[in-house]
């Protein structure tokens, strides 16, 4: 007879038992998509709805895309009771957390450009009908 995955796991020492444990968090804690996040965290869509102040197709709706604004993933896992981080990892450097997008532009440049409008043309008053007069017999 085969032995159960609790005896195999109380038969191992103690140091890699715990070893196994934290890398069996790791994986779990690990997803793939927002919905599976979501599962992850116990919520239903209808929750993530109300504290979005959107209707339940709609959650359903941003879990199936692939692409959206970071604006829109972090008031996501927000309404997970989470907190989106945006880390950067280069070779041979420290991770960098970007708090805001903004923080990447210069002064500069985030200052908002002028809008080029083209004038409107005056519309045209209308000319007044000629009066028609009667000829004299």
């Amino acid at each position: 007879m085969g032995r159960t995955l609790d005896e195999v796991m109380a038969s191992l020492p103690p140091a890699r038992r715990a070893r196994i444990e934290a890398r069996t968090r790791e994986l779990i804690d690990e997803v793939e998509t927002l919905q599976a996040l979501r599962q992850v965290m116990g919520k239903a869509q209808g929750e993530i709805a109300a504290r979005l102040k959107v209707k339940q197709p709609s959650v359903s709706k941003l879990e199936k895309q692939t692409d959206m604004y970071l604006s829109t993933l972090r008031g996501y896992v927000e309404a997970l009771g989470g907190r989106l981080d945006l880390v950067v990892h280069f070779p041979e450097r420290a991770p960098v957390r970007i708090e805001r997008l903004g923080d990447l532009v210069d002064d500069d440049a985030a200052a908002p450009r002028p809008v080029k409008r083209r004038p409107v043309k005056a519309k045209a008053k209308p000319k007044p009908k000629a009066k028609v007069v009667p000829a004299a017999a």
